[in-house]
């Protein structure tokens, strides 16, 4: 299994709202993909700005392609998401899930 991982921040003001966008876009969209095992979005407050951390899960890199197309490495973004991030940051990363529940 690999897990992509993905970074954003947003004002803290608008954290609650990108995350409802979250859930109407980029959660159903990777859930939906064939070869996704599962998402995890998580939230830090940290002072006026919202750290979040998106973990998908995949069953390969063949499956992740189907997100994310040909440069893995690159990271997808949505029409609205340029009005809450603060930075859209160009690549995520990928782990090897070597222990799972």
């Amino acid at each position: 299994m690999i897990a992509r991982i993905w970074h954003g921040i947003t004002p803290a003001a608008k954290a609650n709202t990108y995350l409802d966008y979250l859930n109407k876009t980029g959660v159903p969209d990777l859930r939906e993909t064939e070869g996704n095992q599962g998402v995890y979005v998580l939230r830090r407050l940290e002072g006026d700005q919202a750290h979040f951390l998106l973990i998908s899960l995949w069953e390969s890199i063949d499956a992740i392609k189907k997100f994310a197309g040909a440069d893995v490495e690159k990271a997808r973004y949505y029409p609205k998401d340029q009005e809450f991030l603060l930075e859209l940051e160009p690549t995520v990363t990928h782990y090897e899930v070597m222990v799972s529940p």
